[in-house]
């Protein structure tokens, strides 16, 4: 599924794509079925006639790597990319987390300029400066030129990934850009549509009509979590909808766990474990942590706790229809009706529904079912009967009951 999703996303920005075909040195690896395979996705590749690179790769035994490169820096010609180094720095985060020991995190895939160490930026709503950068092996480097992916140290906080990370001249200009994006972002989530009655009726029937089902979602990445919070809502139905209480990078903390004792929703952990605090807490206060390291297997357990929290599914089958042709006494209280049974058959036991003048008068059961002076289990259409429906008199010649059998079966969504 993330391979599909891959091709979706290139495909929908309109960039060209390499495909690395991986573990080609394990035993029985079939290159070609995958190249068959991505023309199922419109992918053609160029050994099959099209224009799409594809090079053999084993991540494991590092081989085909170097071919791989190649296509890229093929590629990058074919496009003329090219980038000015000599101005101030702009990036964009590819990923950005909350690290125990150094603090906001972000992975910075730097566009345009060069980066340096002691430069000021804003990046999103956050502000900084670069406190150090290490490159993809690890070590820390003086500056980042076009095209290198670097970890910036030095944020104020947590920055989405997607956001753009660009140098300005000063501290007062970067809290100042900083502040003004938070203040945007806030009015945009609080600002309302204009009030009137009839939004207002039809807010207050979907508040009614539609369950909650809250939760509160951590990550050990930003983009993990906005992913997570992307595909929960996608879950959401006209009777059921995810309601996120709370999300954000970093490990589990007090205040998670005591919003989730006061709402009653579970903890999702997506790679991250509480602190020794939030534990003690959740443990007084008995609350449920969903921990998870595949999106998809937090989806299909949150679907399946949606489903049942809609309880289960009940499924009517009308099996007869018949017509009151008369109303006798049956006992001290109860009314018998004398029928004919028009389509379909009758059964003792069945639920049914009387209906006048096609408005229902009232949901019952059939507790007696006679032929003459016989008891009988059934009776099928263009036949005579008589019966005793549970907990109603209210009958009369001329209604019609509708007989049906009730499944409940269990909900998916």
């Amino acid at each position: 599924p993330q391979s599909i999703e891959a091709i979706n996303h290139a495909k929908a920005a309109n960039v060209p794509i390499i495909v690395a075909i991986n573990k080609v040195d394990k035993e029985g690896a079939n290159p070609q079925r995958v190249r068959e395979r991505l023309l199922e996705h419109e992918l053609v590749v160029e050994e099959m006639g099209g224009d799409v690179q594809n090079v053999e790769v084993s991540a494991l035994k590092k081989t085909g790597l170097d071919k791989l490169l190649d296509a890229i820096a093929v590629q990058a010609e074919i496009m003329e990319l090219k980038a000015n180094p000599d101005r101030a720095a702009e990036g964009t985060v590819v990923e950005a987390k909350l690290d125990k020991g150094r603090g906001p995190v972000a992975t910075i895939l730097v566009r345009r300029g060069t980066l340096k160490v002691g430069d000021i930026f804003v990046c999103g709503a956050e502000s900084g400066r670069v406190r150090a950068l290490i490159d993809d092996q690890g070590k820390q480097i003086k500056s980042a030129t076009p095209s290198m992916p670097v970890e910036v140290l030095g944020l104020g906080g947590v920055p989405m990934a997607g956001d753009t990370l660009t140098v300005v001249e000063n501290e007062a200009r970067a809290r100042e850009v900083a502040a003004y994006r938070q203040e945007q972002a806030t009015r945009k989530r609080t600002v309302q549509a204009p009030v009137s009655l009839e939004g207002m009726f039809e807010a207050l029937a979907d508040k009614a009509n539609v369950i909650q089902f809250p939760v509160i979602i951590k990550g050990d990445v930003q983009g993990s979590v906005e992913a997570i919070v992307n595909a929960l809502n996608k879950l959401s139905t006209d009777e059921i909808r995810v309601r996120v209480l709370q999300s954000g990078a970093g490990a589990i903390t007090e205040s998670d766990v005591t919003l989730a004792a006061a709402t009653k929703a579970p903890i999702i952990g997506f790679n991250v474990r509480p602190n020794a605090k939030a534990r003690d807490i959740a443990k007084r206060e008995k609350v449920r942590f969903m921990y998870h390291d595949v999106i998809y297997h937090l989806t299909d357990e949150i679907r399946k706790e949606m489903a049942g929290e809609l309880g289960p599914e009940r499924i009517e089958t009308v099996v007869g229809r018949a017509e009151v042709k008369d109303v006798f006494p049956a006992g001290k209280r109860d009314k018998a009706a004398g029928l004919l049974v028009l389509e379909g058959s009758i059964r003792k036991g069945l639920h049914a529904r009387l209906t006048r003048d096609d408005v229902i008068v009232s949901a019952t059961t059939i507790s007696s079912l006679r032929r003459f002076k016989d008891d009988v289990a059934e009776v099928r259409a263009g036949l005579e009967c008589g019966v005793v429906l549970a907990d109603t008199n209210d009958i009369k010649a001329g209604d019609h009951l509708e007989v049906f059998e009730v499944e409940l079966r269990e909900r998916t969504l």
